[in-house]
């Protein structure tokens, strides 16, 4: 398969940051739900080329298909363009100063109109849906400080059906690293097909409860391949890639060697008496985009 690089630079005159971020954000929705990431789609096509089961090959053969078709037709990859999430980085000495949520709000209320999206945002508990994928809290942003004068701005559009199977876990700290590596097990079988697998899969590991939670979601941003820096996360990431291609549940749950693509853990120390632990699914459409914003304006989607 030609190998993409999907890579893009602009450099913005006279417009002011909000005219620039918002720009930034509604291509950084138009490209995440249209292409699958370089990564990603190197992994699938392996798994394709290795794939042991029949039904398996079928199966991966007809995603190969559906990322083809949707990248040369502009189309949507996935049906499901999903709960949009926004995470930025924003540097410490970045001269850029913008209401986040109010401009993201506002470029998914326009993505919505224009790719189209399709209108998944409703409220809890009367199921009124907003029409445009906006609501009270959503998109959901997460804001964090970096170091240096740029601003990453990242999106990912969660679909239900992995978002629906994902878990927390708070253990006590007695549990063994072959505790915690059951429990996804047991999550990963439990899940089935539902995810819609080959997936990959978030681990949140410590901190807090809800730091364990949106440290699985961030840990989906890596790309497949890129193992954690601390040598023993990185080794139990490895091993429990292993495990999950060991339950044969396989691509779309219909058996074979590929259930997950890779695994990715995000860590931080907890407290003394407990171990947080959150599961985050992704499916084969792992769908995200960055954008670097340099301090003259100027921006890189990747």
């Amino acid at each position: 398969m030609k190998d993409f690089k999907l890579k893009f630079q602009y450099s913005i005159g006279k417009l002011d940051f909000k005219e620039i971020l918002l720009e930034v954000a509604v291509k950084l929705i138009d490209k995440a739900v249209k292409t699958i990431p370089e990564d990603v789609e190197k992994a699938i096509v392996e798994a394709y080329e290795t794939e042991t089961s029949e039904i398996g090959v079928k199966m991966l053969e007809a995603i190969v298909e559906n990322i083809r078709i949707a990248k040369e037709e502009g189309r949507l990859i996935c049906q499901d363009t999903g709960i949009p999430v926004f995470i930025v980085e924003e540097g410490l000495e970045t001269p850029w100063r913008a209401d986040y949520h109010r401009i993201f709000t506002e470029a998914v209320s326009k993505a919505t109109e224009a790719i189209p999206l399709r209108p998944n945002v409703v409220h809890p508990l009367t199921r009124m849906n907003t029409r445009d994928n906006t609501g009270f809290r959503i998109p959901v942003l997460h804001v964090a400080k970096t170091k240096g004068s740029d601003i990453k701005v990242s999106f990912m559009p969660k679909g239900a059906g992995s978002e629906n199977v994902s878990s927390f876990h708070m253990l006590t700290p007695v549990k063994t690293v072959e505790t915690i590596k059951n429990i996804i097990l047991t999550r990963v079988v439990e899940a089935g097909g539902m995810p819609c697998p080959p997936t990959i899969l978030g681990v949140g590991l410590g901190g807090t409860s809800e730091e364990a939670m949106l440290m699985a979601k961030k840990a989906l941003l890596r790309p497949i391949g890129d193992e954690n820096k601390d040598s023993e996360i990185a080794r139990f990431e490895s091993e429990l890639l292993e495990a999950v291609n060991k339950t044969g549940i396989g691509p779309m749950g219909l058996g074979g060697r590929w259930t997950c693509l890779d695994v990715k853990i995000e860590y931080a120390y907890c407290h003394t008496a407990s171990l947080p632990l959150a599961i985050n699914f992704q499916c084969w459409a792992a769908r995200r985009a960055s954008a670097v914003i340099k301090p003259n304006g100027s921006y890189e989607i990747s």
